[in-house]
C-alpha cells in the first residue's frame, strides 16, 4: 500500500510523516513528483498558512493538480486533506481576496466570526469534534485545531464548537477532509490516521 504525501512547500510535513508513520503507514512517499502521486494507492495533502498561498503553491507543480484529479476523481483513491489541505477542496477561499480551490466540494472558506466576544480567532487548542453524520473515520471524541478561516457549504459530517458551529470534517466519495490537525490531536489524531491507511471506501 503505497502512500503519497504532497509536497508542494505549504504543509507541516516532517510532523504529518511522523504521524502518518506512528500510525502504521510503511511505504510513504513524501513528493513533489506529479507521477508518484498518479500512482499512489492513497494520497494526503497537508496545509498550513494562507488558503491564496497554498493554492497557488499547489498549482506551481507542474502537473500535480491533474494527478490528483486523475487518481482522486477519475479512479477513485483515498484521499486525506489535513487544515489548509482540507480547505483546498472547496470551490473558494477568502483570505485576503478571492481565491480558487481544487473545486472538489460545494462550499467556501470564510473568515470566522464567532458570536461572542470570548471566542477569540484563532480557533486554537483542543475542542471537541462532534459528527453530524455516520463516517467510520470521523468519530466522536477531541482534536487540535488552529485555524482563522473554516469551510461552509456541503458534506459537513462533523462540527465543533467556536461560540457556533464550526465545520471540523468534511467527506464525499473517496475523499476525507478534517479541519483539526491530527499529527497533534496524540491519540484521537493517530487513530483516526491508522483507520485512513486501512479505508476501503
Amino acid at each position: 500500500m503505497t502512500l503519497a504525501l504532497i509536497d508542494y512547500g505549504a504543509g507541516n510535513l516532517h510532523s504529518v510523516e511522523n504521524a502518518l508513520r506512528a500510525a502504521g503507514a510503511t511505504d510513504l512517499a513524501v513528493t513533489a513528483d506529479p507521477a508518484v502521486v498518479a500512482k499512489a494507492d492513497r494520497i494526503v495533502l497537508p496545509g498550513v498558512g494562507a488558503f491564496g498561498a497554498c493554492a497557488a503553491a499547489l498549482r506551481a507543480v507542474p502537473g500535480m493538480i491533474e494527478a490528483m484529479e486523475q487518481r482522486v476523481r477519475r479512479e477513485g483513491a483515498p484521499f486525506l486533506g489535513v487544515c489548509v489541505g482540507m480547505q483546498l477542496m472547496a470551490e473558494v477561499g477568502e483570505e485576503m481576496g478571492q481565491h480558487r480551490g481544487l473545486g472538489w466540494v460545494s462550499g467556501r472558506v470564510r473568515r470566522l466570526e464567532p458570536g461572542t466576544m470570548a471566542a477569540k480567532v484563532p480557533h486554537m487548542g483542543w475542542n471537541d469534534v462532534v459528527p453530524v453524520s455516520d463516517h467510520a473515520l470521523v468519530p466522536a471524541g477531541e482534536a487540535y485545531f488552529l485555524h482563522s478561516y473554516a469551510y461552509d457549504g456541503e458534506d459537513v459530517i462533523a462540527t465543533s464548537d467556536h461560540a457556533g458551529p464550526v465545520t471540523a470534517a468534511i467527506a464525499r466519495d473517496t475523499m476525507l477532509g478534517v479541519q483539526f490537525h491530527p499529527e497533534k490531536s496524540q491519540r484521537y489524531g493517530l487513530a483516526m490516521l491508522a483507520k485512513f491507511l486501512e479505508w476501503r471506501p
